[in-house]
């Protein structure tokens, strides 16, 4: 496993194959970091299935409000949901999408984000600038790339926890 620079704001994300290790950017989009970083305290993520993987592309998950698989989890809506916080204003950079970044689920608007974000499987340069990059994955990219694909997939996985590393 890598080494974790800045314990609070690192994610360790459970995956059914094992950790991934996501080092985030509290300096290039403060706002999305300390969103995930109190979802993440709040349990909101445990048990939060990928929705949306679409292999060669990215993973989604993060709907709090319909995918959780242990709480009123519904398949049809997962992807439609996020937190009962107010959406965040788009925190574009000059990162690029690159495989292993974490990406701002959005609709049309720009200034929609909420809860939702995705993990990118390769380098996703079209993405740059129009959706707020705020974390890289450091290790366990691995287990990222073995996460069932599918749209929604027939047998999604799930985040089985998210923690803040500070706090694990």
């Amino acid at each position: 496993m890598a080494e974790i620079k800045d314990p609070e704001n690192t994610i360790l994300m459970e995956l059914k194959d094992g950790t991934v290790m996501i080092e985030l950017l509290p300096d290039v989009a403060p706002a999305h970091t300390a969103r995930m970083k109190e979802l993440a305290r709040a349990g909101a993520y445990d048990n939060v299935a990928f929705h949306r993987v679409i292999d060669g592309f990215m993973a989604q998950t993060g709907d709090v409000q319909h995918a959780n698989m242990e709480k009123d989890y519904n398949p049809r809506a997962a992807g439609t949901g996020g937190s009962d916080m107010p959406d965040l204003p788009a925190e574009f950079s000059k990162i690029p999408h690159a495989r292993g970044s974490l990406g701002a689920a959005r609709s049309a608007n720009p200034n929609s984000a909420n809860s939702q974000f995705f993990i990118n499987f390769k380098d996703n340069d079209f993405l740059n600038g129009q959706y707020t990059v705020y974390g890289n994955v450091i290790s366990g990219m691995e287990h990222v790339d073995a996460i069932a694909k599918g749209e929604p997939p027939a047998n999604p996985d799930r985040m089985i926890s998210v923690k803040v590393a500070a706090d694990a």
